[in-house]
């Protein structure tokens, strides 16, 4: 079932306990050579947003970026690769899936 919150272009999942979100990209990315137009992002958890803002060393995008790389199984050069249109929807389905 669709959640109000979300919009169309993103679906809520949930599976138990464990939590995802499936966005339909505008534009969509490259993964691999080949073009990707859904992302599915899983529930983030404490020690997933620690690890990406160790990583990043007080950049907040650079948090935000390797975050949604980890959360969809991405890498972050793949998550820069997308369209600021694109990135928003991603931004979106993480705020949903940190409450």
């Amino acid at each position: 079932m669709q959640n109000p919150a979300l919009p169309d272009y993103c679906k809520h999942n949930v599976d138990g306990d464990e939590e995802s979100i499936t966005v339909t990209l505008a534009k969509g990315i490259m993964v691999g050579g080949e073009k990707r137009t859904e992302i599915t992002l899983r529930e983030p958890t404490v020690g997933d947003n620690m690890a990406a803002r160790q990583s990043a060393k007080g950049d907040n995008a650079g948090h935000e970026v390797n975050l949604l790389a980890n959360l969809a199984g991405l890498s972050p050069d793949e998550i820069r690769s997308a369209k600021m249109r694109d990135y928003t929807r991603l931004q979106e389905a993480l705020d949903f899936l940190n409450g």
